[in-house]
């Protein structure tokens, strides 16, 4: 039976949802390390959801857009516009002071002219008819020279105060790049090392083999454009598997050399500050700089974008408007001005986080004003690490919690631990800029609390009738109901735990049981031991057994009690008043009074079902038991009838009124122990008793100090106001004793006990 019993709840309770949940957890841990692509996507929805939830930026003031807007096509004429009158914005912006003019458009064709074609054909025909004039040369050659508009926007460029950034793409995939000739490819490498980094670093050569983004051709703005442009950037995103552009890579490598994005040129420009890359074999990107900036990209050199809000977040400024003087210079003045299309016509958009539909030069925008700000969104190096923790902790801490509560408070916690960390993950990504995982955790924890609670559903039904039958005989009904709503608080075969035991014994019963006939003894017996044990039971205490009149019991166990120690003082305090009651009615009735006596201990012992296969019994064992047997046996030297050990008084204290009457050496022990009487409960203690106790107080300073003659003194006044007091009457013999035969040098003030 026992062994059947501990296997049943062993299995059912604590080992089952546990241990499952704990192979939960390790396959959630091994899933997350190597991803799953639709959880995958998942989690970069709730990267989009954090974005929500965190509410728009604002933005800083240094990055502005000159927008090829409807209002600018309108006014301008259709796009692409001739690039004397991108020559002309140029000037403007650099009159009106801007500092860096970004293009997140590119000049990747040479302009055709029809008045450069007819020139060339003039050209062409007075060479064939020998028409040598030199009036008439130099003329065409200044005529095409004016109608070059090509030469005329590289000229705005070599001119212009401002720094200009020329923007242009990288051709990733190698098919799209077939078309491109070694000639052709040789030229556009020239034409973009204005884009590449200023420090390169390799902290070794096995570093220069790192996984990055590699091109497979730079698509370059014409020759003349790029050489008269000191900087260049690629204007490449990069586009998550759902569509949604949230990353920009910050290099790119093509051939040997690591080029970077418009976005970062263009805020090393406006610094005046070097950007600088350092690469290790075994991180990929170790540090990304700007100046004394440092940009926390991940190993392949990409960053997440931090997004300030949805389109509009930044200022947009009509290209027109800028053409047409109609802009104020402060709105430009010592900024980054970038130059992009926001027209839908010319479909320079993309989906972000923060809309479906987002001009793409404010991808740019975003990202030049984080890198000013210092204001970045990424994953810690130890947020990989910091997730499988969560996984594992939070996993398993949850199957336990659920394991040893009941639906709703598991249904609570699980609200709590899955809001809360969505709460967790929010405050680090709007306060810290920190981006943990979310989806594999909360995927882990809605598993196991799934799993748990339907294990436990299944098996609740048996484990209550089990527990009803086997506890029902010897553990008070609400403690019986504990164990049913929560099984795992039972541990059977032993467990240690903190209790308070109780043993009493009636006062004089042997002569009392040999004046009574067997069947009154009987009745009186039943009565005495009914009223003790329906008031241990009230205070949810548990009766181990009776032996002839003494009952055995203890508070703590099975059930958790908050205040085990003082719970039994109170069923005491409960116990000796209906006592009192009882023998009033048994004076009446003719039959015997009873007395009792109670000894109360608190602390470690073990408890759990003991004995034999075929018998056993829910008991206790340990030192705190026999202190509390022998305290109960101590009540004799002294004529009280409930004493407590100071572990008790000590936890109890502030709910019930005793008082120190000494300190023993019982049977078996050798240190001191406090013994206290339980008077009663606060509010409930006349003011002669305050008092008395008080004298006794004193008295028991006294004869500690061995000064017996006031001791003596404050036990007799005691004595005046408590003529029955059975402390005091002993203290004073002992006193007297004392006075003529001293106790030995280094006595500790305890009384040794010789019997039990």
């Amino acid at each position: 039976m026992k062994s059947f019993l501990r296997a049943f709840l062993k299995k059912t309770v604590g080992r089952g949802p546990v241990t499952m949940s704990f192979f939960i957890v390790i396959i959630g841990c091994f899933i997350f390390m190597r991803g799953v692509p639709f959880m995958d996507i998942v989690e970069l929805k709730t990267i989009d959801l954090r974005f929500d939830m965190r509410g728009e930026k604002t933005p800083g003031s240094d990055v502005v857009l000159a927008a090829i807007d409807e209002k600018s096509l309108k006014q301008e004429g259709r796009w692409v516009w001739p690039r004397t009158k991108i020559a002309e914005l140029i000037t403007k912006l650099s009159e009106k002071g801007a500092r860096v003019i970004a293009f997140d458009v590119g000049f990747f064709e040479p302009e055709n002219s029809q008045a450069i074609t007819t020139i060339k054909d003039i050209q062409k025909k007075s060479i064939a008819y020998n028409l040598n004039n030199d009036d008439f040369d130099r003329y065409l050659k200044q005529l095409k020279a004016g109608s070059d508009n090509d030469r005329i926007l590289a000229r705005a460029i070599k001119a212009a105060e401002s720094e200009v950034i020329l923007g242009f793409f990288f051709q990733i995939n190698p098919e799209d790049a077939g078309h491109i000739s070694q000639p052709e490819l040789t030229r556009h490498t020239r034409n973009i090392l204005g884009a590449r980094y200023d420090m390169v670093r390799y902290t070794s050569d096995a570093a220069k083999a790192a996984i990055l983004t590699d091109a497979a051709a730079p698509q370059s703005n014409i020759s003349i454009i790029s050489d008269a442009a000191a900087y260049a950037g690629f204007f490449n995103k990069l586009t998550d598997p759902d569509g949604v552009v949230r990353r920009l890579p910050m290099v790119i490598r093509f051939e040997d050399g690591l080029y970077a994005p418009l976005a970062l040129k263009a805020v090393g420009a406006y610094l005046g500050a070097p950007i600088s890359i350092t690469l290790a074999a075994e991180y990929g990107v170790e540090q990304l700089r700007v100046g004394d900036k440092t940009i926390p990209a991940n190993d392949r050199g990409e960053i997440l974008i931090n997004y300030r809000g949805p389109a509009h977040t930044f200022p947009h400024i009509p290209v027109t408007d800028i053409l047409n003087g109609a802009v104020d210079d402060t709105a430009i003045r010592g900024k980054i001005v970038l130059i992009g299309a926001t027209a839908i016509g010319i479909h320079d958009e993309c989906v972000t986080p923060t809309a479906k539909v987002f001009p793409g030069p404010e991808v740019h925008l975003n990202a030049m004003d984080s890198i000013l700000a210092g204001d970045f969104l990424y994953h810690p190096a130890w947020a990989h690490l910091f997730d499988l923790i969560i996984i594992f902790i939070g996993g398993l801490l949850l199957a336990v919690v659920l394991s040893r509560t009941r639906a709703l408070a598991g249904g609570i916690f699980m609200a709590l631990l899955f809001g809360g960390y969505i709460a967790l993950c929010h405050y680090f990504f709007s306060q810290m800029g920190w981006i943990l995982n979310m989806v594999y955790p909360l995927s882990v924890f809605i598993t196991v609390y799934v799993a748990v609670t339907s294990y436990k559903y299944l098996s609740e039904e048996g484990q209550k009738k089990f527990i009803r039958e086997a506890f029902s005989k010897y553990l008070a009904p609400q403690v019986v109901s504990q164990l049913i709503e929560s099984p795992q608080k039972l541990i059977l075969g032993g467990e240690r735990r903190e209790i308070t035991a109780f043993f009493s014994d009636v006062q004089g019963f042997t002569s009392i049981s040999e004046k009574l006939s067997p069947e009154d003894l009987v009745e009186l017996l039943n009565e005495f031991l009914t009223e003790v044990t329906d008031i241990i039971l009230k205070h949810e205490g548990a009766v181990d057994k009776f032996e002839g009149d003494a009952v055995i019991a203890f508070f703590g166990a099975p059930n958790d009690l908050e205040n085990h120690a003082r719970a039994a003082c109170l069923s005491c305090v409960e116990i000796q008043a209906r006592m009192k009651e009882l023998r009033e009615k048994w004076r009446a009735e003719g039959k015997p009074e009873l007395n009792v006596r109670i000894g109360l201990h608190s602390g470690p012992a073990v408890v759990g079902n003991m004995g034999s296969r075929n018998r056993m019994d829910y008991t206790m064992m340990g030192d705190t038991v026999n202190t509390a047997a022998r305290l109960e046996g101590v009540n004799k030297i002294y004529g009280t009838y409930t004493l407590i050990g100071d572990p008790t008084y000590q936890t109890a204290a502030e709910g019930i009124v005793a008082r120190e009457l000494d300190a023993v050496k019982v049977v078996g022990k050798a240190e001191p122990v406090p013994i206290y009487e339980i008077i009663g409960r606060p509010g409930e203690i006349s003011d002669d008793m305050t008092t008395a106790m008080a004298h006794y107080a004193a008295g028991l300073r006294e004869y500690r100090g061995q000064n017996w003659d006031a001791a003596i003194e404050w036990f007799s006044k005691t004595l005046d106001l408590m003529p029955e007091d059975g402390p005091s009457r002993t203290m004073i013999e002992r006193c007297r004793i004392y006075k003529e035969d001293p106790p030995e040098e280094g006595w500790d003030g305890a009384f040794s006990m010789t019997t039990k």
